[in-house]
């Protein structure tokens, strides 16, 4: 009876009902996962006896935090004989690349460490990399790219359809250049271009006073352009060909690492394993992010 006099309250009540056995089931499904899998991961990434630690940079690189505290946690660990970078990335920000770059610089003194590109190691990746002991990719890796690219969009014209004026009261008279609602001056574009210039500079002396090759040599394979891990072998851009297990049996042989290889990562704590529990449940309902981030990977 109460279902047909008020059907819109008892569609609602059945909905609500859903919705929160719905929160409680993956509440539990948290806690209970949670415990089995940090199990997992504890036994995974801290079992004794490792010898050689695994730090992964994949995605764009916004951040050096968490890359920083764990090839400082390897390298303070006397276990750990050597390092190994897992880099998958096409890059990111310059400031945390050159963050990572002279962390790196640092570690090299103390430990062997070894750069295992993925599918692409590009830009602030190549950067990164070039900072350590030696470099393996694959034959197809996508490496190079040794560059700075500055963008904005300009939004004027669409402004004026819809009627925007822009009022601006500043301080001094490049402290709004490249404002997307006017055209750039040829003054501020000569700012934009320098700054760039120097930036560039910037990583093209880091990379080439790492990887031992003479500036001018790096500076003519650094014109933005992305090579093969094949081709980048050629240009001494990278030393040898081969996978993760490759980088991780040439880094035994470095550090001069007797008897069995036993490879370890960072211990993985709890709030970023929800994170990626919470990411693996709906990523089939956020197909619009997934679409933008495969075009951020295509376009970096």
């Amino acid at each position: 009876m109460f279902a047909r006099r008020h059907p819109f309250l008892f569609f609602f009540m059945i909905i609500s009902s859903c919705l929160t056995i719905m929160f409680i089931g993956f509440v539990a499904l948290v806690s209970f996962g949670s415990k089995m899998v940090t199990a997992e991961f504890t036994q995974q990434y801290t079992s004794p006896g490792g010898n050689i630690g695994i730090v992964e940079i994949k995605g764009v690189i916004l951040s050096s935090k968490r890359v920083i505290h764990d090839i400082k946690t390897f390298r303070d660990d006397d276990s750990i004989k050597a390092i190994i970078l897992r880099i998958d990335s096409p890059g990111g920000g310059i400031g945390p690349s050159q963050e990572i770059y002279r962390e790196i610089m640092k570690t090299r003194k103390d430990k062997v460490i070894i750069t295992s590109m993925g599918a692409v190691a590009a830009s602030g990746g190549y950067y990164i990399a070039s900072a350590t002991n030696g470099i393996v990719a694959n034959k197809g890796t996508i490496t190079g790219s040794i560059g700075v690219i500055m963008e904005y969009t300009n939004l004027m014209e669409i402004a004026k359809k819809i009627g925007i004026s822009p009022v601006v009261i500043k301080s001094g008279e490049f402290k709004d250049m490249g404002s997307p609602l006017r055209e750039l001056k040829d003054s501020e574009k000569k700012i934009f271009q320098d700054l760039v210039d120097e930036l560039h500079l910037q990583f093209v002396n880091d990379a080439a006073k790492a990887r031992g090759i003479d500036v001018k040599k790096m500076a003519k394979l650094a014109d933005g352009r992305v090579y093969t891990g094949q081709k980048a072998l050629k240009l001494k851009l990278i030393d040898r060909l081969g996978n993760l297990d490759d980088a991780v049996r040439w880094a035994g042989e470095i550090a001069n690492i007797k008897g069995e290889l036993k490879p370890v990562y960072p211990k993985e704590d709890q709030i970023t394993f929800i994170k990626k529990l919470v990411g693996t449940l709906f990523k089939d309902i956020n197909i619009s992010g997934t679409v933008t981030d495969n075009l951020r990977y295509i376009i970096n």
